[in-house]
């Protein structure tokens, strides 16, 4: 499958818009579903050295997972969208684009971020991720399996989201193509990947010359 980046329903409506609350809960539902939030977890806190560094998220969304990152450091999430209501007062937000945004830490999360990118922007966010000792990252897995269990999951969700869900899959990743296109040079990082049968690919890079690897040593 070719990798096709098109524009999804979701980002482009207001916050309190009825829609996105609806594809927001149903993105909470996916998620859970798929174990991205439970698997990025367990991957930080193998990491606790670089956690405590601090942990930034990009599209931080609703700050559901990135309240949950904050119980193993300092938590900081980035997203074009306003500051959650109810986020803890000591939880950062930062309401910019990632572009411009100059924040680094220990460990970078992205769940479901980086594939609504085309190849130039990902290079952009690939030299971003120089200010970061780990970058822990869930996406779709580019696959007709995933497409297959998609469209299994559409009569469970709303318009938004069986509209961006084979979307976002016809936007995700192969096995071994995401550090190419962000760059990232096997002899400063060293990366491993998963694939999950439930449509996700798992991701994971940490900085050969930062100690303090992980306690399991495992993807």
């Amino acid at each position: 499958m070719r990798r096709v980046v098109e524009p999804e329903i979701l980002d482009d409506l207001p916050t309190d818009d009825p829609e996105a609350q609806s594809a927001r809960a149903d993105l909470r539902l996916l998620n859970f579903l798929m174990g991205n939030d439970r698997w990025i977890l367990r991957r930080v806190a193998e990491m606790p050295d670089r956690a405590r560094s601090g942990i930034v998220e990009w599209g931080a969304g609703s700050g559901d997972l990135l309240r949950r990152l904050a119980g193993f450091g300092p938590a900081i999430g980035v997203d074009r969208a306003t500051r959650p209501d109810g986020l803890p007062a000591e939880i950062g937000w930062r309401r910019e684009d990632v572009f411009h945004d100059q924040t680094s830490g220990g460990v970078l999360v992205t769940n479901l971020f980086l594939h609504h990118f085309e190849a130039d922007a990902l290079r952009s966010l690939g030299e971003r991720m120089s200010g970061f000792d780990a970058v822990v990252a869930v996406e779709p897995w580019r696959s007709r399996l995933a497409l297959g269990l998609g469209g299994l999951m559409a009569p469970f969700v709303g318009r938004v989201t069986r509209h961006d869900m084979p979307v976002s899959i016809r936007a995700g990743f192969r096995r071994g193509e995401l550090a190419g296109l962000l760059g990232l040079d096997a002899d400063d990082w060293e990366i491993s990947e998963q694939l999950d049968g439930r449509g996700g690919l798992r991701w994971l890079a940490r900085r050969r010359d930062v100690p303090g690897g992980m306690v399991e040593g495992r993807c």
